[in-house]
């Protein structure tokens, strides 16, 4: 399974402090909720905290408890309530639920079970994937448990570190748009990676014409120049679909902004509304918005293969790097991940993870809205998880680069998010190029 999980060796141990460290997490965002809270408002794209509660442990039980020891369920019926491919999200607030004390000794009488079953030393290929790949969709669903917070204006996550980044002096002045040189580009991920989704696979050539990117996401008062120039009411910036959806939702601004009395613009960011911060990236706008913005503003949005060399490339020696940074993994220095910031931070911080043509935050802070639909690169063969990629194809549209509820061990330059172009409540912006 080389293809799968790569030729890193990896420990048992390193599996299970990985396993660990994802439902601490996980469990650290749900502490405090009510029980009205557990189950939630009703509402499009989103789940009751109590289903992603028992979810989690449920896939996690699915592929390594029973796909890899042909185990019977903890609990009879959890497929009915838990498969999230197989039962719609509309019927998650009908369950009859395990209590929470009962979800919670469920989940972790699971992840007993499979830190037990792993023997010291090396683990199997097959161990590392299916282990890794349930630490990892632990991972994202602590992300998605953060946007159900920020969703319903429930508490603020605990912020990781609890001190904003600090500033390098001068960035304000910099050009707005660096030039990337173009070429041939291996798109994807290499073999060589530990761990990718079947999505990734694998680096292929594709050609790029030379172009130019902004250094950094768009940020809020860019934004708020499109919004005050009634760029929602004026027709012109809007394609047919994102038009209709506009119309249908009535939508005036980004989701969460607020008009205040003073007629300043303020953001509710999880249970405070305050005021928006000019320098933070426009966040929680869909891909309709960030297109609408583009054609106001005279730019588009780049390019999958655009998007990834900017990130990657050094244009000097040619050398496609595995982080915008180099090749080590992601630090507090170099981008906003792992909770640590409890929300956006101005886009002029994170100097030390610089893009080699001078891309910042290419990794963390937000997710970024890029103009290719969701499609498999040539040669794509399903992983088996076949829910994870496959059912999407032609569907979404894709983001990249993470954000700061991302979590450091799942991230890297290749990694491909995908979403429908209307959903607005993910940590989404965008970085424009020059047309």
């Amino acid at each position: 399974m080389t293809d799968l999980a790569g030729d890193v060796q990896t420990t048992t141990e390193a599996l299970v402090d990985a396993l660990l460290d994802a439902r601490r997490v996980e469990l650290g965002l749900l502490d405090g909720l009510t029980d009205e809270q557990m189950l939630g408002a009703r509402a499009h794209f989103l789940e009751p905290p109590i289903w992603e509660m028992g979810h989690v442990g449920w896939f996690q039980e699915w592929w390594i408890g029973r796909h890899l020891d042909g185990a019977a369920p903890l609990r009879p019926g959890s497929d009915g309530i838990y498969d999230s491919f197989n039962v719609s999200y509309t019927r998650r607030w009908e369950h009859a639920y395990p209590s929470r004390r009962e979800t919670l000794a469920d989940i972790t009488e699971i992840l007993g079970r499979s830190v037990a079953r792993l023997k010291p030393g090396p683990a199997s290929a097959v161990e590392a994937y299916f282990y890794t790949l349930a630490a990892h969709h632990e991972d994202m669903h602590a992300e998605n448990l953060a946007l159900i917070l920020q969703t319903l204006g429930y508490r603020r996550p605990a912020p990781a570190r609890g001190r904003p980044a600090s500033l390098p002096p001068g960035l304000a002045e910099l050009p707005r748009d660096v030039a990337v040189p173009g070429g041939t580009f291996a798109l994807g991920a290499s073999p060589d990676e530990p761990f990718v989704f079947d999505n990734e696979k694998w680096a292929h050539p594709v050609e790029v014409a030379p172009f130019r990117i902004a250094i950094t996401p768009v940020t809020n008062a860019e934004f708020q120049g499109f919004v005050d120039d009634d760029g929602y009411r004026r027709r012109e910036f809007w394609g047919r679909r994102g038009w209709d959806w506009r119309r249908r939702e009535r939508a005036e601004q980004p989701l969460f902004w607020v008009r205040g009395d003073d007629r300043r613009w303020y953001e509710r960011r999880f249970e405070v509304v305050a005021p928006l911060d000019p320098w933070h990236p426009v966040v929680h706008v869909n891909w309709y918005e960030a297109q609408a913005y583009c054609r106001w503003a005279g730019r588009r949005l780049p390019t999958e293969a655009e998007w990834e060399m900017a990130a990657t490339v050094d244009p000097v020696t040619g050398r496609k790097r595995r982080f915008p940074w180099g090749d080590e993994p992601p630090t507090p220095e170099r981008a906003s991940l792992d909770f640590d910031a409890g929300g956006t931070s101005d886009v002029r911080a994170f100097g030390a993870g610089d893009s080699p043509v001078g891309c910042r935050q290419m990794i963390g802070n937000v997710w970024e809205w890029v103009e290719d639909t969701f499609e498999p690169y040539p040669g794509f063969v399903c992983d088996p998880y076949r829910e994870y990629s496959l059912p999407y194809f032609g569907s979404k549209k894709v983001l990249r680069g993470g954000c700061w509820a991302t979590r450091s061990r799942l991230i890297r330059s290749t990694w491909r998010n995908f979403y429908m172009r209307h959903r607005r409540n993910i940590f989404a912006g965008f970085r424009t190029v020059a047309l």
